[in-house]
């Protein structure tokens, strides 16, 4: 193989390495939750803690949510509470469909499991620094929901 050629081969390489960065360099956190068994408890409240240093910049929240085939609704409700630092609470309910009225699941995923990201609140400003807490428990009116992998929480910070 000649010298030109190699440089040829890495070039997909250093730009797909380039790309990845550049969309993550606004995420300002990033978790996720794995729910035992894949059966969501009613209990099981998955809770997040953001640490947060910037309080000019907009930032963009979203839920990310892993499911089955085997979940057997097309839609969640899910109840969202964010405390501050001083220790003030917000509390949201909030719908997330996941497959459409025919079945067909939203999302990105392959065979079994479909991830689905969802805008949770845009140009959000946080008024203090300080860790900001956000725990989701399902609304739906069942003890256990199955087919629910994991719950993730996503900021990604608004570009000015």
């Amino acid at each position: 193989m000649t010298k030109g050629k190699n440089k040829f081969r890495l070039f997909p390489a250093i730009a797909s390495l380039i790309i990845i960065s550049s969309c993550t360099g606004n995420v300002i956190y990033t978790d996720s939750v794995a729910i035992p068994g894949e059966n969501w408890n009613l209990n099981n409240i998955p809770t997040f803690s953001i640490p947060v240093k910037d309080t000019v910049s907009g930032n963009d929240i979203s839920l990310l949510i892993r499911t089955g085939s085997s979940y057997p609704f097309r839609n969640i409700y899910l109840f969202m509470t964010i405390e501050s630092p001083q220790g003030t609470t917000l509390a949201d309910t909030i719908e997330l469909f996941l497959a459409d009225e025919k079945g067909k699941w939203y999302g990105k995923g392959f065979g079994d499991i479909k991830e689905l990201t969802h805008p949770y609140k845009t140009n959000v400003f946080f008024p203090s620094k300080g860790i900001y807490t956000i725990s989701v428990r399902h609304g739906m009116r069942a003890e256990d929901l199955k087919g629910v992998y994991d719950i993730g929480l996503r900021v990604t910070r608004v570009e000015q």
